[in-house]
């Protein structure tokens, strides 16, 4: 192989990759090369690190894309998630919903609980746990979803719509028990979760037990056939009704009191870990100040004395001595 050939060839393959769309490959095929060489690998183990390099770089971009497309307003995870400090949620049942199961068998997960229990953390990292898994999935409360289906049904487009949440592999309905809902909103609602029964998964949080679900839903026959959907083959988590947010605001308040009265031991023991006291940290120039301004008048009429000897005529002076 002459030398012009060899100089030529990794800007072909750089070019080939372009046109392929195979940026990793472009990228990373002459590094490879290199060590595949120094390792005396054969040319069907250097094809093969080279593209899984590939497809690795592209998983990893779709998990990216599915997690944005997702619409979380935080991306949390359930590895985030302290379990020590809410013994209540059954990890094991959390970490195995994290596997996907209940996505294949479109079953209902549904968190019960007061605020501040970590019910959307939970749902939350399901959902990215369900986007690593490259799954299609969308985020949203229940507030926003039904005012997205009144909007469509206003403008005559509401089978559109419930269709467009029915593509999704799996929906989290944040917040369902919130706010009360008319029974118009709560039609368009049931519409997409009758839909989605037993075709797609739905992770529903709600502050609200199911006896009171008929605060929510006016109409008790709509709010029965609406629990009827949700809770076939459902996995039920209750939460608790200890607020983590509020135990750790609790946490916090408490350490920084700790912090100031510490801080305030160490100003009353400054003499005696050796630093400075009050008065001697004032500037110099102030301190030169206060002295000044505090001195008697014996010191004051010393030194109009003074000034007058030094500035009387010589005869003045050998007269008074």
């Amino acid at each position: 192989m002459s030398a012009a050939t060899s100089q030529l060839q990794p800007a072909t393959i750089a070019a080939y990759a372009q046109q392929l769309r195979l940026l990793t490959l472009g990228d990373q095929f002459a590094a490879l090369a290199e060590q595949a060489v120094q390792e005396k690998r054969s040319h069907l183990s250097y094809l093969e690190a080279l593209l899984g390099l590939e497809v690795e770089e592209r998983q990893r971009q779709r998990v990216t894309r599915r997690i944005v497309e997702a619409h979380f307003p935080k991306v949390k995870t359930l590895e985030e998630f302290h379990f020590e400090k809410a013994p209540q949620i059954p990890a094991a049942l959390i970490r195995n919903l994290a596997e996907g199961g209940y996505l294949e068998g479109s079953e209902p997960v549904i968190f019960l609980g007061e605020a501040g229990t970590g019910k959307t953390h939970l749902a939350t990292g399901l959902a990215v746990a369900a986007c690593r898994q490259q799954k299609r999935v969308r985020f949203t409360t229940a507030a926003k979803l039904v005012n997205e289906l009144l909007e469509a049904k206003h403008n005559d487009e509401l089978n559109r719509m419930v269709q467009r949440w029915l593509r999704y592999e799996l929906i989290v309905i944040d917040e369902l028990g919130y706010v009360a809902m008319p029974e118009a909103a709560a039609e368009c609602l049931f519409q997409v979760i009758a839909g989605r029964a037993e075709a797609a998964a739905v992770i529903v949080t709600s502050n609200l037990p199911f006896s009171e679900w008929t605060t929510m839903f006016p109409n008790a026959r709509l709010c029965k056939a609406m629990l009827d959907r949700l809770t076939d083959q459902a996995h039920i988590v209750e939460t608790g009704s200890d607020s983590y947010r509020f135990r750790r605001t609790l946490e916090k308040k408490k350490t920084g009191g700790q912090e100031r009265r510490d801080a305030a031991k160490e100003n009353e023991t400054g003499d005696a870990t050796g630093r400075p006291d009050r008065q001697s940290s004032f500037p110099r120039a102030s301190w030169r100040k206060i002295f000044h301004e505090n001195r008697g008048p014996t010191a004051k009429a010393a030194k109009n004395r003074k000034n007058q000897e030094r500035d009387a005529p010589p005869c003045f002076l050998r007269k008074t001595r």
